[in-house]
């Protein structure tokens, strides 16, 4: 069973709380609110989906690669230490 439909309500959570924020971005600029205000909205979407992402993709490499014959499961975990860094 894919990690997506076997981690599905933590990860439809993070998309619900992303509808949210996007809400809250349309709301902002709909309301002409300040530009520091939508900015700070932009970020909490992009934070988001960073995190969204991050989330799926480790899953995908744990997954996908360490059952895979000669996989090295340190080296996976090295990998997703890395995006996990990087994604941030």
């Amino acid at each position: 069973m894919a990690h997506t439909i076997r981690d599905r309500k933590p990860l439809l959570n993070r998309v619900r709380r992303l509808q949210g924020q996007l809400e809250s971005l349309r709301a902002a600029i709909e309301g002409e609110s300040e530009c520091g205000a939508v900015l700070q909205q932009i970020a909490a979407v992009r934070g988001g989906v960073n995190g969204l992402m991050s989330e799926v993709l480790q899953g995908h490499l744990r997954e996908h690669l360490v059952p895979a014959p000669g996989a090295d499961a340190d080296e996976v975990e090295n990998v997703v230490r890395v995006l996990r860094s990087y994604l941030k």
